[in-house]
């Protein structure tokens, strides 16, 4: 127990190379996250379907989330070389067959399709950098690796722009093309691995119970109150199934000899709190940067580009941040330094609660600069705190579990929020009749294409406008509420001992 599997690897000259290989896979999916939410306006306009516009995001996320620990174990069985480039094919195919949607719904499918590549890249590529490194080495390689995410947070918006407004948004998704294959080739050919033949014991049924339980959820909170209503029998069925997966998801897992989601590390204070707290900034976190594109663009009337960069402040104050934390932690402790971030994640969300058609994109900017620190802050002081919380033994796992959160919180958060905004939209527009024609959910379309925003008549866009800056005001207050729920429950975490 405890030895890496990466039993023989090539080191020397060869790890730069072999950490680059790392680097690219990360950014990969790094840089799929900023570049999608900023081209989304513009696809929306262009293939419609306004109404799906948060399953682009849930589908992936909920792909990517339910098979993170599966890809892990597999890593374990079969090596992590085979397992990372079959996870960054399956990636690939997504994106090239995005890249040719001509609907919503074809769009998303394929966005399970990349999601279910996805799961494998990031905790692979992590797993490579521990295996050939040595506890020494990591500290330094850890920058390497954060700044994966700095650079793709200026570069996805800054692309994202440019091929909208001058190419197609169809190459947002065929730019990681090059950089997939780069990745699979510097790894067959520098990364030599010995795997060492043991058996163990897959959760397939729990992974299955997961994805049936969180998909089943997602339906009821992107569909009720839309297109079902809350008491109608899809609604009440899809409710009784998610009920039950979840509860045959514990019975599993507590039965199980290698668990999904171990539930004894749970009983630490803790790693509880901090992964609850996870869970509700990442619903936050999705719902303001998958959101704001379209606010900026359909509210203010503002471009791609300077969407994109309302989105890049955000990510740019998450690593600055995530380096102060490292140095605060030494000084302040673990406690303090998430409260500070807690308390820039409030300050950063008001901005969004206020914001109006007025308030221009450097506002928006301001706005994502202070959540981005606020995140910056408090999850690098949860990793710490849980890593020094565990014993070696169960410091992957309980890592894990933190990320596994965070996803699950991404994932509800993108259905949660999308189905507020198409609650509120529907609500709206429910009797206005306009220009012999009455608006649905998805006439907001014509807010996020140029061409047929610009010769609506004023009091169609007038009607537009406020509906969706009053629906989108209805996502940023359930995101303030979770700004203030997550500051409390930090409050809570346990002082550290003199």
């Amino acid at each position: 127990m405890g030895k890496n599997l990466l039993q023989h690897v090539k080191k020397g000259d060869k790890r730069p190379i072999i950490l680059a290989a790392v680097m690219l896979a990360m950014f990969m999916g790094a840089v799929e996250a900023t570049i999608v939410s900023t081209a989304m306006p513009a696809i929306v306009g262009d293939l419609g379907g306004f109404s799906l516009y948060s399953w682009v995001f849930s589908g992936y996320l909920l792909m990517n989330s339910v098979t993170v620990l599966i890809y892990g174990k597999l890593s374990d069985l079969f090596g992590r070389k085979p397992v990372l480039t079959f996870g960054i094919i399956v990636f690939l195919v997504g994106s090239i067959l995005c890249g040719f949607a001509g609907t919503m719904n074809q769009l998303i499918v394929y966005r399970f399709i990349q999601g279910l590549g996805a799961g494998a890249v990031m905790p692979v590529a992590m797993t490579i950098v521990g295996d050939i490194y040595s506890k020494e080495e990591r500290a330094q390689i850890q920058g390497y690796l954060s700044s994966v995410w700095g650079i793709s947070a200026i570069i996805g918006p800054a692309l994202g722009g440019i091929f909208v407004e001058h190419i197609s948004w169809r190459l947002v998704f065929w730019v990681n093309i090059p950089l997939g294959i780069l990745a699979i080739i510097l790894l067959w050919l520098f990364l030599n691995e010995t795997v060492e033949k043991r058996k163990h014991s897959i959760d397939y049924f729990g992974a299955i119970l997961l994805t049936v339980g969180i998909s089943s959820f997602m339906l009821i909170l992107v569909e009720g109150g839309v297109h079902w209503a809350w008491t109608s029998l899809p609604i009440l069925s899809l409710s009784t199934l998610s009920i039950l997966c979840f509860l045959l998801f514990v019975v599993v897992e507590r039965k199980a000899s290698e668990p999904i989601m171990p539930f004894e590390i749970w009983r630490n204070r803790s790693i509880s709190i901090a992964n609850i707290v996870s869970l509700t900034t990442g619903m936050m976190l999705i719902g303001i940067s998958s959101f704001l594109p379209a606010f900026v663009q359909g509210v203010m009337g503002k471009s791609p580009t300077v969407a994109g960069f309302t989105l890049t402040t955000m990510s740019i104050g998450w690593p600055i941040a995530a380096a102060l934390s490292g140095k605060w932690l030494l000084k302040i402790g673990y406690r303090d330094t998430s409260l500070l971030g807690g308390l820039f994640l409030i300050l950063g969300s008001m901005f969004f609660v206020f914001m109006s058609e007025n308030s221009g994109p450097f506002y928006a900017a301001s706005g994502s600069f202070f959540v981005g620190a606020g995140m910056g802050l408090s999850s690098t002081a949860f990793i710490v705190l849980i890593q020094s919380t565990v014993s070696w033994q169960q410091r992957g796992i309980a890592t894990a579990s933190n990320s596994f959160m965070r996803n699950m919180g991404n994932t509800i958060g993108a259905a949660l929020l999308g189905g507020i905004l198409n609650t509120r939209l529907n609500s709206y527009f429910r009797g206005k009749d306009l220009e012999g024609g009455t608006l649905s959910i998805d006439s907001a379309n014509m807010l996020l294409d140029e061409s047929q925003r610009n010769n609506l008549p004023e009091n169609v866009l007038t009607v537009l406008k406020n509906g969706l800056t009053l629906s989108l005001h209805s996502v940023y207050w359930v995101a303030f509420a979770l700004a203030i729920i997550s500051l409390l429950l930090i409050y809570f975490l346990p002082k550290e001992k003199e």
